[in-house]
């Protein structure tokens, strides 16, 4: 690598990948010519927002995460993660490891109001975004040179703008397909930007470890290092027939062609959400059916609330109860019609939860979900002889303007007005 590109690679906090692979062309180079998919990745995401939130912090750890006797970690900032902090800790052991880190709840509210601006400056680039979660989206900006120039000059400009608007950094992986844009990002964290152009791939892809393969979970990890294969090199060089008979047809073909960097998915703009739902871990285990019957009726509120912002309808209400051996049942039940009613949601869910046997039983997490999610508009609904045209839904709605101007707590149902001492 030249002199030149070192310096611009500095510049630009861009990463070094493997032997081989350079991160940024210079201005001349068409390195980046047929890497039109960009991944952008957040960084800390939830952590940043907090240290906006909270300036006071600076130079401190931040842990976002619940903070009772079950709190798991959601997010840690780089000083935290030093300390061998990360997401899905046990927050008693995030807390053991870094004592000095200030914790912070989740703030759902701030964090979309963030992502949304976020997503607002990619959208700007080009309408093929795809939302991946709040904090990263893959894009194709193969319609966006003409105007803004080469992917990585794009990606620059995304960085730019990011930091210069928002005040937070992300990192941004460049190449030719939605799989190896995704590890690029992950390879340069944080605040970098890796290129890993065609020609190179499988130099940046061979050395990393088979868990990097999309789709690879701990077991299937196992199971191939059981067969003594480490790397994703390792994975490439042995036959695709032997992958197809250890692991089936679809996993073995889908392992075979990631190892050579092969991934034919489109990005996707604006993939409508298939389900909403939300769910809770109480801070100790309950078998009191009526604070579980106002944890559903919390819930139920809180999906209703989501799906009316998304502008749809569901038709199936699904409850999640999880006892407190860790056993997890689910029941559904599918309406008679479409609704984003709170009122609606939270009686199906409370009749799932009588069907399902449980009363009097101890309980860890219960959650509710709205499925077979369509467009508002496009759902028509019959109303009975008799029936008011207004009723539930205007009321709920105007909860709604209500908690959008004045937070979240201005106005909710009367059974969740009281609190006690034991309550959620």
């Amino acid at each position: 690598m030249s002199r030149r590109q070192l310096e611009r690679g500095a510049a630009l906090r861009g990463m070094i990948g493997p032997e081989g692979v350079e991160p940024l062309p210079g201005p001349d180079s068409d390195a980046d010519r047929d890497c039109a998919v960009l991944h952008i990745d957040m960084d800390a995401f939830f952590a940043g927002v907090e240290r906006l939130e909270h300036p006071e912090t600076r130079g401190r750890p931040i842990i976002v995460g619940g903070t009772g006797p079950r709190g798991v970690v959601s997010s840690a900032d780089y000083i935290a993660r030093s300390y061998g902090v990360h997401s899905a800790m046990p927050m008693v052991r995030a807390l053991r490891l870094c004592p000095d880190a200030v914790v912070f709840p989740p703030d759902g509210p701030a964090y979309r109001r963030v992502s949304e601006a976020v997503m607002d400056i990619l959208c700007s680039v080009t309408p093929e975004v795809e939302p991946v979660s709040l904090d990263e989206a893959f894009l194709d900006v193969s319609g966006a040179r003409r105007r803004l120039g080469s992917p990585v000059r794009i990606a620059e400009l995304i960085r730019r703008r990011v930091r210069e608007e928002q005040r937070l950094t992300c990192s941004v992986g460049v190449a030719a397909t939605k799989f190896v844009a995704k590890l690029a990002s992950t390879q340069c964290k944080p605040d970098g930007l890796l290129l890993v152009p065609t020609a190179q791939v499988t130099a940046f892809l061979h050395p990393l470890p088979v868990g990097a393969l999309w789709g690879v979970g701990d077991k299937t990890e196992q199971a191939l290092t059981r067969l003594g294969l480490r790397t994703v090199g390792d994975v490439a060089r042995i036959s695709p027939q032997t992958l197809r008979h250890e692991f089936g047809a679809a996993l073995g073909d889908r392992l075979a062609a990631l190892s050579h960097g092969r991934d034919d998915r489109p990005v996707v703009p604006s993939t409508p959400d298939k389900s909403i739902g939300a769910e809770e871990t109480f801070p100790r285990d309950v078998d009191d059916t009526g604070l579980i019957h106002r944890e559903l009726l919390r819930l139920s509120e809180k999906v209703a609330r989501r799906v009316r912002a998304s502008g749809q309808v569901g038709r199936t209400v699904v409850v999640k109860l999880r006892r407190a051996d860790f056993t997890t049942i689910t029941r559904s039940r599918t309406l008679p019609e479409p609704t984003d009613v709170a009122r609606e949601i939270n009686a199906a869910a409370r009749e799932l939860y009588a069907a399902a046997g449980l009363e009097r039983v101890r309980l860890r997490l219960v959650g509710v979900r709205v499925e077979g999610l369509m467009p508002a508009a496009e759902a028509h609904r019959q109303l009975s002889i008799g029936e008011p045209e207004t009723g539930w839904r205007e009321a709920e709605r105007a909860m709604d303007a209500v908690t959008r101007r004045f937070g979240p707590d201005a106005i909710r149902p009367a059974a969740l007005a009281k609190r006690e001492e034991n309550d959620v």
